[in-house]
């Protein structure tokens, strides 16, 4: 079986000029004793946007691990796959994010939440996550039997593709309106178990606004118990099931969630359990960062794809609206951002939230507004790639000072 390490990290390149900065962050990383595997992850929603296609993930990463030398591990993640989008995967991707989220609540088949039920007594009464009753087992099986079963299509289409031995599986369950309790969460494992799939990671939504490439919005010490029993239930379904001893808890959009950094590294040392992070979206920022502090037409530049995101508020967000909170009010004028300097824009855009120029509304736009820069093409591309120091400092910091280091050392 292709085993996922202990732990793991998600990074987005949407534009694939970033792998070589990026795994320079897990170079330093590992210089300090802390071993973390990336995994380069783009979904289809992504590529759809932008024009690329799967393969091409692949091939920059493999470009940054020899031009590094990196001998460590490293994965390409299928990210928010489902069966009509996952078969331009297969050929380039080792990890596969099943993403069954829209198949939640759906109702089951009649009599399904009975027959679970029936199979797991062991999940009525004392469990990892307290007591429970037949009642609830059945309705919490009502709610996401159908999605589980999904997952386990996807699996086995997978599987007969690559073999069940040759990819690391994901099950997200993230993207949808309700958070998963910890009891539904131990439900949710015993039934893929059902189900034969063989996941490595587990994405459930959490409770709080996991809003992107901006901090936690939500009760802390609620989260900290939410995280905590996970990882107990997680611990339980291992044993009880027979799901691959490597299974972990999936943090999704989790780049920029800095207050969560220190709970999620005090539970991980203090249970030895491993932990894989998904981003996606934040080394684009550093690009428009590094052209804003380059100034001349890489400043116009940024200007420039400002000033359209500005006329294009409803459509850029649209997809992304369960994910971002944006104060149009807080949005400054394109006459405004004209007159700043490279270095107004970047500390505008760049995510240190306590600096008197950081600017959320205008992070989280500029975040969503990635397809216009692919509008760009090569004049964008031919920006990065002539300010490729300057672009990849800010990548190298970001990754490293603001996420790994936090979450990994302290």
């Amino acid at each position: 079986m292709l085993v996922l390490e202990k732990y793991s990290f998600g990074v987005g390149d949407r534009f694939a000029q970033q792998a070589k900065a990026q795994l320079q962050a897990f170079q330093r990383l590992a210089a300090e004793g802390v071993a973390v595997v990336p995994v380069w992850n783009k979904s289809n929603r992504e590529h759809t946007f932008i024009g690329s296609e799967p393969p091409s993930v692949r091939a920059a990463a493999q470009a940054a691990v020899t031009a590094a030398g990196w001998t460590g591990s490293w994965h390409v993640d299928a990210d928010h796959i489902r069966l009509n989008t996952v078969d331009r995967f297969l050929g380039s991707s080792d990890f596969f994010t099943i993403d069954v989220a829209d198949s939640i609540a759906q109702p089951a088949a009649p009599g399904a939440a009975a027959a679970f039920a029936d199979r797991h007594p062991e999940l009525i009464g004392a469990t990892a996550v307290g007591q429970t009753t037949r009642a609830q087992i059945e309705q919490i099986a009502g709610k996401y039997l159908l999605a589980v079963a999904d997952a386990g299509r996807i699996y086995r289409h997978i599987a007969a593709q690559k073999g069940a031995a040759g990819f690391i599986a994901e099950v997200s369950m993230d993207e949808t309106d309700a958070p998963q309790t910890p009891a539904e969460l131990l439900v949710i494992l015993a039934a893929l178990a059902d189900e034969g799939v063989q996941l490595q990671t587990i994405a459930p939504k959490f409770t709080g606004r996991f809003n992107k490439g901006v901090d936690y919005v939500g009760d802390l010490a609620q989260f900290e118990r939410e995280f905590n029993d996970d990882l107990a239930v997680i611990a339980q379904a291992i044993q009880r099931y027979g799901l691959p001893a490597n299974l972990k808890l999936s943090v999704h959009s989790g780049s920029d969630k800095f207050s969560l950094y220190p709970i999620i590294r005090r539970a991980l040392q203090r249970t030895g359990a491993g932990i894989h992070v998904k981003t996606a979206g934040t080394t684009w920022l550093e690009e428009i960062i590094g052209l804003a502090e380059a100034g001349g037409a890489g400043l116009e530049l940024a200007r420039e794809i400002y000033g359209e995101a500005l006329d294009h508020v409803d459509e850029l967000c649209g997809p992304y609206a369960s994910v971002i909170d944006i104060h149009r009010e807080r949005l400054p004028s394109l006459g405004v951002v004209a007159g700043w300097s490279g270095a107004q824009f970047a500390n505008a855009l760049r995510h240190v939230p306590n600096h008197p120029e950081f600017n959320a509304s205008f992070r989280q736009l500029l975040h969503v507004a990635f397809k216009l820069a692919a509008k760009k093409g090569q004049r964008y591309l031919g920006l990065v790639r002539d300010n490729e120091a300057v672009v990849a400092r800010n990548v190298v910091a970001n990754l490293y000072d603001r996420h790994l280091r936090p979450l990994f050392l302290g």
